[in-house]
């Protein structure tokens, strides 16, 4: 069936043209600025469940002239391949680690996942050497440059050195918690792809500024932090992880993070370039487990996950690698 993307008054102009049920409609879409919804036409339907629908959609929120289809078929990325990221935070010992590892070594993963962990910096040797080769490592924050006398920092030098080829920049924890600003995160990520460490790029508001409406305008604001800075998007998987939903154990629904999802691509698509747009993958965290990945997964959008607790149970973070299965069948 062929997407299309129309006004209202388009919509409503033909008697026979109706909307279909869909994943790509979500049933809400509360502290969102603009809706960028998709949709797909069904010449079966009536005139009169055509024009109910718009009456109740207009009852949640005002809809924008412009509107983007999902994409018709699944993209993740240059790569082709789903990914997953496991943050593990500051958890851990010695021996809690090796048992992770031990579990996440014996764990049948789909082939055709990118999945990369991301221990806390003391750890990353023994993670290195023990953990089997099909996981890629990744560092949790790294400097803006060389390194040298700055107490307490990691220089991405370092990283690379004990074979990180990752890392987590711009995470809430880092933004809220540490007081990390836009540009300062931008400067970080420059100097990490300039020196080809690959960036998880994280982004997401804070449940006052969804409820303000403001979701897209902070998500685009940290989007052009990165975008002002960064040599190039190649080795970038952008994340997005709204604040109220990390750690809580609340998660967006599925149709929430795709509108999100979907708003971040199209700014890449207007902003940087349409290859960009097409060739980046885009990756959903925030109470993300083994019970919702499946239902995420399946959005168009969604090309992977960034996971918090869960990555720290490998039968748990097993599943959710695995999750890609619901993405095929979804496609």
């Amino acid at each position: 069936m062929a997407m299309v993307s129309t006004s209202l008054a388009s919509q409503l102009s033909g008697a026979k043209s109706a909307i279909s049920s869909s994943s790509c409609l979500p049933p809400q879409f509360s502290g969102l600025h603009r809706s960028s919804l998709n949709f797909k036409l069904d010449q079966s339907e009536s005139f009169s469940s055509t024009h109910s629908f718009f009456q109740q959609i207009d009852s949640h929120l005002r809809l924008s002239a412009g509107r983007r289809p999902c994409r018709g078929v699944v993209t993740m990325g240059a790569s082709g391949k789903f990914f997953v990221g496991g943050n593990w935070k500051c958890n851990g010992t010695k021996d809690t680690i090796s048992k992770l590892i031990t579990d996440l070594n014996s764990a049948k993963l789909e082939a055709d996942v990118d999945v990369v962990v991301a221990p806390p910096f003391v750890y990353i040797d023994q993670v290195k050497n023990s953990l089997a080769d099909r996981f890629e490592i990744s560092a949790q924050n790294s400097w803006t440059g060389k390194g040298g006398a700055f107490t307490g920092e990691i220089s991405v030098e370092q990283l690379k050195d004990i074979g990180c080829k990752w890392v987590i920049l711009g995470h809430s924890e880092r933004r809220h918690v540490i007081g990390e600003d836009d540009q300062f995160i931008g400067k970080k990520a420059a100097y990490a792809l300039s020196q080809d460490l690959k960036v998880m790029a994280c982004i997401g508001e804070k449940l006052e500024e969804r409820e303000a409406g403001k979701t897209f305008d902070v998500c685009y604001q940290q989007l052009k932090a990165f975008a002002d800075n960064i040599p190039s998007w190649d080795g970038v998987v952008i994340a997005y992880e709204p604040v109220w939903a990390i750690g809580t154990g609340k998660v967006a629904s599925p149709q929430q993070a795709q509108e999100v999802h979907v708003a971040v691509r199209d700014w890449l698509k207007k902003n940087v370039s349409a290859e960009v747009a097409s060739k980046t993958r885009i990756i959903y965290g925030g109470s993300v487990n083994g019970s919702n990945c499946a239902e995420l997964a399946k959005q168009d959008d969604i090309d992977g996950f960034l996971v918090g607790g869960a990555s720290l149970k490998g039968p748990e973070f097993a599943t959710i690698v695995n999750s890609v299965t619901a993405k095929r069948v979804a496609a």
